[in-house]
């Protein structure tokens, strides 16, 4: 035997206009940040470490005639 259900159809449909200013905000928030955040970015200064280099004494003479004993 078939069962029937009879339901009523909603009688307002808000979605499509609640979507569709939502895409607008999106869109809206996405140009401000290309607008003032992209070339704020690029104007940045990289982050720089100054490590000091190190420093190493070199003698001006080295004696390579090593005298063994026996």
């Amino acid at each position: 035997m078939t069962t029937i259900v009879n339901s009523r159809t909603p009688t307002n449909d808000s979605g499509g206009t609640s979507l569709l200013i939502g895409a607008f905000v999106v869109l809206f928030l996405v140009g401000i940040f290309l607008f003032f955040g992209v070339p704020a970015i690029r104007r940045s200064e990289p982050f720089q470490i100054k490590i000091p280099a190190p420093q190493v004494v070199m003698p001006d003479k080295i004696d390579v005639n090593v005298q063994q004993t026996k």
